[in-house]
């Protein structure tokens, strides 16, 4: 019964979405598209291989604890989840549906309710959508855990760690450098599609709790399936189509954006040979020759977005303390200096997409001790040579490289698509675009007057 009511609800899901896509612009008759109401506007998913299939073992019950891919990556919040999405789930099914597993749904591990009561118990999840990721410390690791502040008491073992992450979308995956926040699924002799592959399965045998492995044709059509897919949003409330009057946003015109592991990269790693263009992002060039119409209600914001875009490309600020770029010698040879002038395509460099166009994890000190919420565990690790100490709320790429200097580096996520998935960054820490830019000028200090926060909040919006 219970795999009849998800597979019939989210039949009714995509069958709805295929009636709302709408408003003027080049993609708006596309019979592949999906569209979804956001509180921005309106999200809207490409899918390369036609209509979906709800045969593909994407959306399919291979696992013990009624989980399927989709469980964590729902169509209508960009294939992710966001913490109203999941809130309506619980409500629905009284705390019953399939996300509401202990394996690492909940705050702690084999939790499942807190004196009767289960919200308390997936308290992170309802709050900000964020998943449990347990991880050992790597024996070999230059580090070990000195001390931990759990929130939750939750009891583990002092060299497990447990993480909480945001899943990320199972959409715009051809864009991809690296699989996972921490890149634990990709390696330097595999590629991006193998990587995918092995997620598929690992997810499966995690939080699916699978008893076997995926067969590799089950895994090859869930990578198809996905790689298939892609998203952006296709109207904004205040701009109208973002792809009207010349502009280039919304999900087909992502769908062609030509890509590679290196475009545009800005330390030499393009094996083309091309130099960086600090101007990532051409999609509302158009707009930016757009004059004052009082006639016109979209006139002023699409102007805004124009502006936004312009800031994300040219405005220079000092990049400095980015463990991962600041004094680092690459594959090529550059040597980044420990502060330079940079812009935010520096970081966010594939054309049109945002995310880094090869495996760079980067410490942007969004998990530093100094930003802990009372929400979040915190971890003291201690260097093993040295004596060392440092705090962290997630050590990142450190949990699997087992390195010091690895500690609290992330990959960045592509950027398509951000107004149907709040919150941000891997811990949720930024419940709305205009706090992601908020917290950049605060951290690199560019000093953005009120209006270019808001031109660069309609800009992140209108991706």
């Amino acid at each position: 019964m219970k795999t009849s009511i998800l597979v019939c609800s989210l039949i009714a899901v995509l069958a709805a979405a295929a009636h709302i896509v709408g408003g003027v612009g080049a993609e708006s008759t596309d019979p592949n598209l999906l569209a979804f109401e956001n509180i921005s506007g309106q999200l809207r998913t490409f899918n390369r291989s036609g209509a979906v299939d709800l045969d593909n073992p994407f959306f399919q019950d291979l696992g013990t604890n009624g989980r399927r891919c989709v469980t964590c990556h729902q169509p209508d919040a960009a294939w992710t989840i966001t913490p109203d999405n999941v809130r309506a789930r619980f409500v629905a099914t009284t705390g019953a549906d399939p996300i509401f597993r202990s394996n690492d749904g909940s705050n702690c591990e084999g939790v499942d309710d807190i004196n009767g009561n289960r919200a308390t118990a997936y308290s992170l999840l309802l709050s900000k959508g964020l998943i449990r990721v347990g991880i050992d410390v790597p024996g070999d690791a230059e580090f070990s855990v000195l001390s931990v502040d759990d929130p939750y008491g939750c009891g583990a073992p002092l060299q497990t760690v447990s993480v909480y992450r945001r899943p990320l979308p199972s959409t715009n995956l051809a864009f991809l450098s690296a699989v996972m926040w921490d890149g634990r699924e990709s390696s330097a002799t595999t590629t991006v599609v193998q990587d995918l592959a092995k997620q598929a399965n690992a997810a499966t045998r995690g939080h699916a709790q699978a008893a076997r492995d995926l067969t590799a044709d089950e895994c090859r059509q869930i990578v198809v399936f996905e790689t298939a897919l892609f998203s952006a949003q296709g109207l904004d409330r205040d701009a109208g189509s973002l792809s009207s009057q010349g502009a280039t946003g919304g999900a087909v015109r992502l769908s062609q954006q030509p890509f590679f592991i290196g475009i545009n990269d800005p330390v030499g790693l393009n094996p083309t040979g091309a130099a960086f263009n600090s101007t990532a992002f051409m999609l509302f060039d158009a707009w930016a020759g757009l004059t004052s119409n009082d006639r016109d209600p979209y006139t002023e914001i699409r102007r805004s977005i124009a502006r936004g875009q312009q800031i994300f490309n040219t405005r220079r600020f000092t990049v400095q303390g980015v463990n991962g770029l600041n004094g680092e010698t690459f594959a090529s040879g550059v040597r980044v200096p420990e502060s330079f002038n940079g812009t935010c395509t520096v970081c966010h460099d594939s054309p049109n997409v945002g995310n880094h166009s090869v495996k760079a994890p980067l410490n942007i000190g969004l998990a530093d001790a100094s930003r802990r919420t009372d929400d979040l565990p915190l971890y003291t690790f201690v260097k093993k040579t040295t004596g060392e100490t440092t705090q962290t709320t997630d050590p990142g790429r450190a949990m699997i490289t087992g390195k010091w200097a690895d500690i609290g580096k992330f990959k960045g996520p592509i950027l398509r698509g951000l107004a149907a998935r709040a919150p941000y960054f891997h811990n949720g820490s930024a419940a709305t675009p205009k706090d992601v830019v908020n917290f950049y000028d605060e951290r690199f200090d560019i000093g953005l007057t009120p209006q270019e926060q808001a031109d660069l909040t309609a800009f992140l919006r209108a991706l």
